[in-house]
């Protein structure tokens, strides 16, 4: 099995987590301060790392910091209190492939282990990520490079993913890309548009419905989040969905639980959970226009996609790239239209 560094300052959590993995057939090093897991970083390799963020002098995040500089492509497993989500978005951003909320549930804490001992090996480090760009991603502007480094560091894990950008700039296709280079590869990828179904259809669609529910429902349906189950769930437009709505998705974060409409049997699921928006949640949250708490849920990880006036410098190799899937032979910008192309406000984007 796997080779486990735990680090805590407290020592009864150690412990616990010690026993637990050990259960699990795990070998496991324990220390109780980030200068003694920095020191055996030096010393030993590990398959994952699982270490407090709140420890003093040195803390979870310089942990972070000297795995991928001493151990790069190791996954570290963060322990946050409730609540903390700034400290756990940091953790992400950091390089931290998960985060866990104290009191830990150890049941949680051997999945995520084996999420991190099946993901693929990804740079955790700032630049542009190697291997070969998402499918659909065309551009080799700065801004690209920075996305497709976000994609590849949270992609591994099963964070909640806030995508945010205009209308066109590729939202669905930086959710799809998550999906793709995560553990959830080979299971589905449910999109929904929020904006585009009626209130009253949307909560049948995702959760479901039972017979005999409402005029039409002549028998029991499984919603999209069931259908999904193993898989990802994106949800654009979701500032679009209506308050009663947001409510049920609040819960399927918090709990992953759902209920059917007209059903009062409750149901997990295990799908993980992409949004879009192309109009500021915050804002909306704070005008009482989108629950509040549904927006810290789901900004785990927040994903901003440039606009395309925002990287002008791919306005070449995308003009190409179009000609050549026109069948043109000429692929090149002219030089007189280079100019007023990257001039151009492009709203509507790609």
């Amino acid at each position: 099995m796997a080779r486990i560094l735990l680090v805590d300052d407290e020592p009864r959590m150690v412990l616990l987590l010690e026993s637990s993995l050990q259960a699990r057939g795990h070998e496991t090093v324990g220390l109780y301060d980030g200068q003694s897991a920095l020191a055996q970083l030096d010393k030993a390799s590990f398959d994952v790392v699982i270490t407090d963020l709140r420890m003093a002098p040195v803390d979870g995040m310089a942990v972070i910091e000297g795995a991928a500089s001493r151990a790069p492509g190791t996954p570290v497993v963060v322990l946050t209190a409730h609540g903390e989500i700034n400290t756990a978005v940091a953790a992400l951003r950091a390089g931290a492939f998960h985060y866990l909320t104290k009191p830990v549930d150890f049941e949680e804490v051997a999945r995520v282990v084996d999420l991190a001992l099946d993901a693929p090996i990804v740079p955790r480090l700032s630049g542009a990520p190697s291997g070969t760009p998402p499918r659909g991603f065309v551009g080799e502007s700065a801004a690209t490079k920075k996305l497709l480094d976000l994609i590849a560091r949270v992609a591994p894990s099963d964070a909640t993913v806030l995508i945010r950008g205009e209308s066109g700039s590729g939202k669905e296709l930086t959710a799809r890309a998550i999906h793709d280079q995560s553990s959830r590869a080979s299971q589905p990828f449910v999109a929904v548009n929020c904006a585009a179904i009626t209130e009253s259809l949307l909560e049948s669609e995702l959760f479901g419905y039972r017979k005999g529910a409402f005029t039409g429902a002549d028998s029991d349906r499984e919603g999209l989040f069931e259908a999904a189950g193993g898989g990802t769930v994106f949800l654009d437009e979701i500032g679009e969905a209506p308050m009663s709505v947001q409510a049920k998705l609040l819960r399927v974060l918090e709990e992953r639980k759902i209920s059917r409409v007209g059903d009062p049997v409750e149901r997990e699921v295990d799908v993980r959970v992409i949004a879009a928006s192309n109009r500021p949640l915050d804002v909306a949250a704070r005008e009482g226009r989108f629950r509040e708490d549904l927006y810290y849920r789901l900004a785990v990880f927040p994903v901003d996609v440039p606009a395309l006036r925002e990287r002008t410098e791919d306005i070449d190799v995308l003009y190409g790239h179009f000609l050549a899937r026109l069948g043109r032979d000429r692929t090149a910008v002219p030089t007189e239209s280079a100019s007023r192309m990257r001039r151009h406000g492009w709203p509507g984007n790609v």
